[in-house]
């Protein structure tokens, strides 16, 4: 349109007089156009015109026209409709944000609409009230054509109303009728949708600071308003009078009573009367058979519940530590009666309400039988297509959630209502023909009981502080449903399955109650005795998932039930002793209860821990020290060939080392066990009760790892068999995951791998290993974390261990490896190996472990860095041999794989600048007393050697250059998270720079960083020297480190936030065409390690 075109642009160009001039036109304009034959686009736009021409003058044309638009608004119902056009569009513009329009003059705008508001919103009300009547009546006499002139007259004034809704004042919206107004319009089906945007808006306004009792009054209107429609939702609800029109807008009501809940809930909370009958609707809507009105209720008795328990629990705990101080404070008093007082309202019959219809909700649509559909009712379920952005398990966990909150807090009315629905659930099971088909509801319930135990028994000491009556009838309770559970005789795996997972949730429970831990043991192995030992056919292997099921649930209870099992260890150890004997207990099985074995023995002290790990890896040693087996496949990678056809030895040492994993990380004592004045010296490494066993566990292990990692060296792949090449491609699971498409649903009872991926344990029972098969076992091996938890053990480790044997197994085909493997390696063995060598075995062990790593990995990621940023492609040998498919999708798994890797190598950097490693170097103010002295003063750099790990890596010329040749570079790749990692190492690195003799480091740094000069330098020292402020010391090194890396460190600092995989299509990428940033000098960067 050339009027808005020119007001747009040219306004500027126009005296004042042309501007009143062309304002008036256009307000004549509107008068011209006003009649039925009219496209509504050019109505809007002549309004939108006018609105443009007063954003541009400003308030004073405004009220210069104001009159003219309220004698235009009373002269028709098309004219009104342009009327409330113009007014809608003022503030919009105002709210969303127009980048024609400044700052200062957006506030000289809405301040002169906020004093027009007298007269803008009773003009509202009055287009409101009179059109909308208007429609109704010219409707009742057949006039349709002027009736729908009307009702679009009162849709453009509900319209313009919801513009005012967000920042107009409440009270103004109240004192002018207008929340009366769109009140009244919810009782119309035509116009109540318009009006339901009202209350959406106005419902989530917070409360201002300086607020007065007016907003509280205008707040508590619209309360009554939205409740009112629900009463008479729920009354023809309740008759079945409901449409679907009916149950969408009662949608949007939820939605704004939602909102209400959890802002604005003290506008009505002085008044008990109204706050219940506020709380019974959004049960009733929690109870609703609609899922979307359910939904929306649910998020309200979430917010709603946990900020006034966690705000009770705080103001409590703040009340008992102030309790022998000088009396309390008055006003959290009165605020602990006001929250007690609501909470006082969620009633015992409120809670059985939410527990009942949450228990009923726990099942998913998809998965229901058809033949439980009496239980369910008329209850809409979850459905995959309900949210986009939400699935079940996420609905599931709040339901969760909302249980164990009232279960925390009405424990009794929970373990009453939990065991009535699982008995219930459990006779109803019983009557149906094909159990095994319908097995979602008792399904569902186990994580129900499992949430309600936790809460009432699990974590903190509240159950003992529980009446002795309170737990006298939760001890009942809970012991008749577990005789209950007991007596079940069931047989069919999957049963047998659920079954195992009702037992284990009781856990918490035996922790109070031992007396009844006897009972449950026998019961566990019970089904596992009453299950098939042998499974060849995949078809059952239902069979094999539930055993290892209830192996699993001896490890759950021993966590939960801690030492209420110790007095049964004994009996344990000889059921699984028979067990073993008779040969019906599989390697993946003995695994899981010796894990349970260790468990509770980690409770019981150090002398019983040595017992109990004596007799599960004595067996174990007298297989793993053979010589014959080693002989056989651990000769050369050729030989490992053999051992991958040999199917049960192979299963059998893939168990053994995953034991060897358990045991170490099971091992030791429990976190808080003792107290933190004596845990350094009880719980030293010396004492370690697995130390005795490294001797003869590791080198086998190292054997077989070294074997392992040769079979990427080219030639060695070259002769291995197809199958065996392709398991050492990457899977379709590890794509998927590097692709962010989501996990992959595995069979139960698989093994997770430390990267959270899994596979099927189960499938160790199967005559012939496949690729799948393989692959695990080689990851399974290859990814284990026995060497990093064997260095957290200290000297006892580094000192009874052949550091060339670990050097040779880890480093010999380094060269060889995938991004992902590198990555693993370091997370699970070198970092932790650098982290706990003692000094005084530096040069033994890490030269020679980190001198080839950072030598291959500096060039790698620099190839694959340099490909990435000039031609959008990454190249890194991971995908080398699977097929291209999607190129997009190559590129994004290639890009994952390249920033996957420099993080972590990134943060081996950090590792290597971490304090507790380098307290001998002189920190920042130090450094500048140093700067004062003569070249003489200063210390040599290779007196750091032994005492700095900084200073030990500089001290080795060539692993000092591809460390730092990382740390400098790092600063030029597009990661700002690998970039934070190098900064502590590099501020390290410049402290010794300044501190020591050492000119050839000096001249290193200034040679490395692009944009630092000696004088520069210089500057820094002299800085340093001039402050004690640490907080000013660390600046100076940001401000440093910014100007040598030419601004880049500054720059990707903000990135850090939005750090994600860059456009992959974009060939060309030029970091230098990047803009600066405008921090300032003090923004943090991600220094604050250095010291």
């Amino acid at each position: 349109m050339f009027g808005e075109h020119l007001v747009r642009l040219r306004w500027d160009q126009l005296n004042p007089v042309e501007r009143r001039k062309f304002a008036n036109l256009a307000v004549d304009l509107m008068s011209e156009i006003a009649n039925p034959s009219e496209e509504w686009a050019l109505k809007s736009q002549t309004a939108a015109l006018v609105a443009e021409i007063v954003r541009k003058e400003g308030p004073n044309l405004w009220q210069e026209l104001l009159p003219s638009i309220i004698t235009l608004s009373n002269m028709g119902p098309i004219q009104a409709e342009l009327v409330a056009m113009v007014l809608r569009w003022l503030p919009e513009d105002i709210t969303v944000h127009n980048e024609d329009l400044e700052g200062d003059r957006r506030r000289i705008l809405l301040r002169g609409l906020s004093q027009s508001l007298p007269e803008i919103l009773p003009l509202l009300y009055t287009l409101l009230e009179r059109h909308y009547g208007a429609a109704i009546m010219e409707a009742s006499r057949r006039q349709m054509d002027i009736a729908k002139q009307h009702g679009a007259a009162a849709v453009a004034a509900v319209n313009a109303v919801n513009a005012y809704a967000e920042w107009a004042p409440l009270p103004d919206l109240a004192k002018y009728g207008i929340i009366y107004g769109c009140g009244f319009l919810l009782t119309s089906p035509d116009f109540r949708v318009h009006a339901c945007e009202f209350f959406k808006l106005v419902s989530p306004r917070k409360r201002p600071v300086d607020a007065s009792s007016d907003f509280d009054s205008a707040m508590r209107s619209v309360f009554e308003v939205l409740m009112n429609v629900t009463k008479d939702f729920f009354m023809k609800s309740s008759s079945g009078g409901s449409s679907e029109s009916e149950f969408e807008f009662a949608e949007y009501i939820c939605e704004s009573l939602v909102s209400l809940g959890s802002t604005n809930l003290q506008c009505i909370a002085a008044d008990s009367t109204v706050l219940s009958f506020y709380l019974q609707q959004m049960l009733g809507f929690f109870q609703h058979s609609k899922l979307a009105l359910h939904y929306q209720s649910l998020l309200f008795w979430l917010v709603w519940l946990l900020d006034h328990f966690l705000s009770l629990m705080r103001d409590l705990m703040s009340k008992s530590k102030t309790a022998l101080t000088d009396g309390l404070n008055t006003g959290t008093g009165q605020a602990d009666n006001e929250k007690r007082k609501m909470l006082a309202l969620v009633t015992d019959d409120v809670c059985c309400a939410i527990l009942d219809t949450s228990f009923q909700r726990m099942l998913m649509k998809e998965k229901v039988h058809p033949g439980t559909a009496p239980a369910v009712g008329t209850l809409e379920l979850w459905s995959d297509d309900f949210d986009s952005k939400v699935d079940f398990s996420q609905y599931r966990s709040r339901l969760l959630e909302l249980i164990r909150f009232i279960a925390f807090h009405k424990p009794l009315v929970a373990a009453a209502k939990v065991s009535e629905r699982i008995t219930e659930v459990i006779k109803s099971f019983m009557l149906v023909l094909l159990p095994t088909k319908d097995l979602a509801m008792i399904e569902s319930m186990h994580l129900a009981l499992e949430n309600v135990v936790s809460a009432i028994f699990d974590g903190s000491n509240e159950y003992g502080k529980n009446s002795a009556e309170i737990q006298l009838s939760l001890h009942q309770i809970f012991e008749g449903l577990l005789q209950q559970l007991i007596s079940l005789k069931w047989t069919e795996p999957t049963l047998v399955e659920v079954l195992g997972h009702y037992l284990d949730a009781l856990g918490p429970f035996l922790r109070y109650y031992p007396d009844a831990v006897g009972a449950v043991i026998n019961k566990l192995f019970e089904l596992l005795t009453s299950l098939p030992f042998m499974v060849k056919d995949p078809s059952t292997s239902s069979a094999r998932r539930a055993r290892l099921q209830i192996c699993t649930s001896f490890i759950r209870i021993a966590k939960t039930a801690s030492e209420s099992l110790l007095p049964h260890m004994k009996g344990i150890a000889s059921t699984m002793t028979y067990l073993q004997t008779e040969g019906v207990l599989l390697r993946a099985e003995q695994n899981l209860l010796g894990e349970a074995f260790l468990v509770m023995a980690s409770s019981a002290g150090v002398q019983q821990q040595q017992e109990v790990l004596l007799w599960l890896l004595e067996p174990l040693s007298k297989q793993w020290t053979q010589p014959e087996w080693q002989e056989a496949y651990l000769t050369d990678s050729t030989s490992l060939v053999r051992l991958c056809a040999d199917t049960q030895f192979m299963w059998s040492v893939f168990h053994t080392v995953t034991f060897f994993e358990k045991a170490l990380k099971r091992s030791g004592f429990r976190k808080g066990s003792m107290s933190s004045e004596n845990s350094s010296k009880t719980n030293s490494p010396a004492e370690h009760p697995m130390v005795s066993h490294l001797s003869w566990m590791l080198p086998p292990l190292l054997k077989l790892l070294r074997a392992i990692h040769a079979l990427w060296s080219p030639s060695v792949t070259q002769a291995l068999p197809g199958e065996m090449r392709a398991a050492m491609l990457m899977s379709d699971v590890e794509k998927a995951s590097l692709l962010g498409e989501g996990k992959t649903k595995l069979p139960k009872g698989a093994l997770t791998f430390h990267d959270g991926s899994q596979f099927d344990i189960s499938r160790e029972a199967y005559s012939e290993p496949n690729e799948a098969d393989i692959r695990n076992w080689l990851r399974g091996i290859r990814d284990s974390g026995i060497l990093g938890l064997s260095a957290t053990l200290g000297d006892s480790f580094f000192r009874c261990v052949d550091p060339h044997s670990v050097i040779l197994a880890l480093m010999e085909n380094v060269q060889h490896m995938e991004f992902r493997h590198i990555k693993q390696l370091v997370h699970l063995a070198l970092a932790p190996l650098v982290k706990f060598c003692p000094s005084d075995l530096w040069d033994a062990w890490l030269e020679k472990l980190l001198h080839p790593l950072f030598l291959h990995v500096w060039q790698a990621l620099t190839s694959s860095w340099s490909s990435l940023l000039r031609e959008g492609k990454a190249k890194v040998p991971d995908l080398h041999g699977v097929l291209a498919g999607s190129d997009l999708k190559v590129e994004v798994m290639e890009e994952k794989l390249l920033r996957d890797l420099t993080r972590e190598i990134c943060s081996l950097c950090s590792v290597l600048a971490a304090p507790g490693l380098n307290a001998v170097v002189p920190s920042l103010e130090q450094a500048g007393q140093v700067s004062q002295m003569d070249d003489s003063s200063m210390r040599d750099l290779a007196a750091f050697a032994s005492t700095s790990m900084v200073g030990f890596v500089l001290n080795k010329k060539d692993l000092a250059i591809p460390i730092l040749k990382i740390c400098i570079e790092a600063f030029g790749w597009t990661d700002s998270e690998a970039m934070s990692k190098v900064t502590s190492l590099c501020g390290l690195v410049i402290l010794l720079a300044i501190s020591t003799d050492n000119v050839e480091l000096r001249e290193f740094i200034l040679l490395s960083l692009p944009c630092i000069t000696l004088q520069d330098l210089l500057a820094f020292e002299e800085a340093l020297s001039k402050t004690g402020s640490p907080k000013e010391q660390k600046q100076h090194m940001k401000s440093l480190l910014i100007m040598a890396t030419g601004n880049k460190l500054k720059a990707l600092a903000t990135q850090k936030a939005v750090n994600v995989i860059t456009n992959v299509t974009m060939r060309n990428r030029n970091l230098d065409a990047a803009p600066e940033s405008s921090l300032d000098e003090g923004d943090a960067i991600g220094l604050a390690a250095i010291t």
